[in-house]
């Protein structure tokens, strides 16, 4: 009987076991952490926000310093740059595209036409402007100029033998020449280019006009500038410079035709004859120089070469008394050399006379004998 009652303990003990942990199973199975990602329901996807040209080419060029706002020394240059010239030549070829091998215009021209940089307005006064106002409407540029395109659902193309990149052998570029405080150095940064068309002569004139198209911000188009390969010169076909390389290391020539002034006037208007406007670019490059070298070239180390010297004269003037008795050590050791001379010449007459005596006297002792 008692087994029979232990036996019954035990199986309801089991039971009350079982019914325990049940429960406890079933929390355990809600305790599980939620799903990692969850599937929005269907109608309520958001489409990830997909990031423009531009902004890839940001995160693939390498940044730098922009020209700080507090810079205590900046001179606004303006400069034609015409591509007939070597240096500038890079900027031409290939006049047309050639499988991806593209010149600076049609690459910028692809750029605008897309959207993917903004160009603005080149006014009368030929300054540039960056505001929203300046904005340039590629369809009135492109109507205005001749250039023929087509429009399909309110997208612009424009076949590569419509771009007129033949035409473009001529730019305007902003350089900034600026003092940076901070690291002492002179840095010339562009700042801004204007492709200018040359169109042919017609029968009203026998030279080429010149139709600047648009203004452009540099640091808008750097990081794109910087995945277009140039070719250095013709000594060396390798692609191996960007056209942000060749802009930033100023590789390229050009002639000065206007400066940030505050009457605002250009070269042409008071330069009369083209020798007078030589000597006005060869002065403002020469003002540049004198600037830079009174700073940290030939000036600094004239006027530290003057102290210089200066500092040595009184060192010389200080140091006389101890020179003045060099110089009279040497004399003296001079003059005791000579003495020194005459000394053994006498002593070798009088040895010699000497020796002569003792001969007489001798020879004298043998005649008395």
């Amino acid at each position: 009987m008692k087994r029979i009652t232990l036996f019954f303990i035990l199986m309801f003990g089991m039971g009350a076991l079982s019914i325990v942990n049940y429960p406890l199973s079933i929390g355990s199975a809600q305790a599980q952490p939620a799903k990692r990602r969850v599937t929005p329901p269907a109608g309520n996807e958001q489409a990830p926000k997909a990031a423009t040209g531009t902004d890839r080419a940001s995160l693939m060029f390498p940044t730098t310093d922009a020209m700080p706002e507090d810079v205590i020394w900046k001179r606004d240059i303006y400069r034609q740059l015409d591509l007939t010239k070597d240096k500038n030549a890079p900027m031409y070829y290939p006049v047309e595209p050639i499988g991806r091998q593209v010149n600076l215009f049609t690459y910028l021209f692809r750029l605008i036409l897309t959207g993917r940089v903004t160009a603005y307005t080149y006014k009368l006064d030929g300054n540039e402007s960056f505001d929203e106002k300046d904005k340039l409407e590629v369809k009135d540029m492109l109507e205005r100029y001749g250039i023929y395109y087509e429009e399909s659902g309110g997208k612009l193309t424009v076949a590569d033998s419509d771009v007129p990149s033949a035409e473009a052998k001529r730019y305007y570029i902003k350089e900034s020449i600026y003092l940076d405080q901070r690291t002492g150095t002179f840095t010339t940064k562009v700042t801004a280019l204007c492709p200018i068309l040359m169109r042919g002569a017609d029968e009203f004139t026998t030279e080429a006009t010149p139709y600047p198209l648009f203004w452009v911000n540099y640091d808008d188009i750097a990081p794109w500038l910087a995945k277009l390969p140039m070719m250095p010169s013709d000594l060396n076909n390798v692609t191996n410079m960007t056209a942000d390389d060749y802009f930033t290391m100023n590789r390229y020539d050009g002639k000065i035709y206007k400066t940030n002034n505050m009457q605002g006037k250009v070269l042409q208007n008071y330069c009369e004859t083209d020798s007078d406007m030589v000597a006005e670019q060869t002065r403002i490059e020469k003002q540049i120089d004198d600037f830079k070298n009174n700073v940290w070239g030939d000036g600094f180390l004239a006027d530290t070469t003057k102290k210089d010297s200066l500092d040595a004269e009184m060192a010389a003037k200080e140091e006389k008394p101890s020179k003045g008795l060099l110089f009279r050590s040497k004399k003296d050791k001079s003059s005791a050399s000579v003495s020194a001379k005459s000394n053994d010449t006498a002593a070798k007459k009088e040895k010699s006379g000497a020796a002569a005596n003792t001969t007489s006297r001798v020879s004298a002792r043998r005649q008395r004998r």
